[in-house]
């Protein structure tokens, strides 16, 4: 059995995700990380209280410890993020809530996945296609995509709430 780890996954979009994946993927197993601010609502996932398949915990992804225990207790196949301060009048009023969110822990999520997916026991292609960063719809409308001479997408955010995407 697969095992993902999910964050944000008490969300809109997060628990619309977890719906889909564990209907579509009877052999998935998903740990679903939610610090339950704003955004989160546990009522979006009431109906999988009895889902052996799907785990809640409660907690943030800057919380080094608590993803570093997960990775280790679960030995994630993937990591899907949904957890993000995505409000764009909060970024103005509050940057360091999306700099804490959205840079700092996504910065755990990748320390903690490097160190799991590192181990010799995992082959070097593994990490090459285990991360996927969602975002928000409308989030990058704010954004001037280019692709520099050297294949890589080059970003110009505008709001600080895209600065981190």
């Amino acid at each position: 059995m697969k095992t993902i780890l999910v964050t944000g996954g008490a969300g809109f979009i997060g628990s619309n995700f977890v719906h889909y994946m564990l209907d579509k993927h009877p052999q998935l197993r998903i740990v679903d990380l939610d610090a339950l601010t704003y955004a989160g609502n546990l009522e979006n996932l009431a109906d999988l209280k009895d889902e052996p398949r799907h785990i809640f915990v409660r907690g943030d992804i800057g919380d080094r410890a608590l993803v570093g225990d997960l990775f280790r207790q679960y030995d994630f196949d993937a990591v899907v993020n949904f957890a993000a301060e995505s409000h764009v009048d909060r970024s103005i009023t509050q940057p360091e809530l999306f700099l804490t969110t959205n840079v700092l822990g996504t910065q755990t999520l990748l320390d903690a996945a490097r160190r799991c997916w590192s181990a010799p026991r995992y082959p070097a292609a593994r990490c090459a296609h285990c991360w996927k960063r969602a975002s928000p719809s409308g989030a990058h409308s704010a954004l001037r995509s280019t692709l520099n001479a050297s294949g890589w997408i080059s970003r110009s955010p505008v709001p600080p709430a895209a600065a981190h995407r």
